[in-house]
């Protein structure tokens, strides 16, 4: 069987497995949650992930066939960070648990590390976003309109579209938010501050 590209990213709660399975037929596709262990099967291709780092809920885990990749959310049983899906480190819900060690496990063979993952870094700065309170920022709060029309934006986006409005976004410091990957890709989107104004990094 083929083995397929996949990428993560992951919350304190939840890890989220994108599995490049361009075209695939949901009723094909084949999907197994075990508290330990994730299996991916279509056809001749395929993606088992054992151990994994922690215990996830088979029950509250589930995906999503779209036309470019599989989406699969995988809830965790105990929150805290992963940063890898596999390790063979004592099961969190049978043990007392350990604090981390600093040198992390060394990723498994045959899994490539994404250059840049778009949609973790969107999902943190707005997870960021949301735990402010508008004593912290007096700008949280007062365009939830406004978050929930991009989020929208976002959500009916193709993969390209999404790509865009992530790179432009970030790269720009948030001065610019493109729906055009054709232009995007190109290169380094520029920072351009609202008209009178400097822009300036942060120490």
């Amino acid at each position: 069987m083929t083995a397929l590209r996949h990428e993560f990213y992951e919350t304190d709660e939840k890890v989220t497995l994108s599995i490049f399975d361009r075209g695939a037929d949901p009723a094909q596709v084949s999907i197994k949650f075990e508290p330990r262990k994730f299996t991916y099967t279509h056809g001749e291709t395929s993606l088992v992930l054992e151990p994994l780092k922690g215990q996830i809920d088979p029950d509250a885990s589930d995906f999503t066939v779209g036309k470019v990749k599989v989406e699969v959310r995988l809830i965790k049983r105990v929150q805290g960070r992963w940063s890898t899906l596999v390790g063979d480190s004592p099961d969190p819900l049978s043990a007392a648990p350990i604090a981390s060690t600093s040198s992390a496990p060394a990723a498994p063979v045959g899994v490539r590390k994404p250059k840049k993952n778009w949609e973790g870094i969107t999902t943190e700065i707005l997870s960021a976003d949301k735990e402010k309170s508008t004593d912290e920022d007096p700008n949280v709060g007062g365009d939830s309109t406004l978050n929930s029309f991009f989020q929208k934006i976002y959500g009916d986006a193709d993969e390209d579209t999404k790509r865009a409005m992530l790179k432009s976004y970030q790269e720009s410091g948030g001065t610019t938010l493109s729906t055009n990957w054709d232009e995007v890709g190109k290169g380094k989107v520029e920072v351009k501050p609202p008209a009178g104004s400097e822009w300036k990094k942060w120490n």
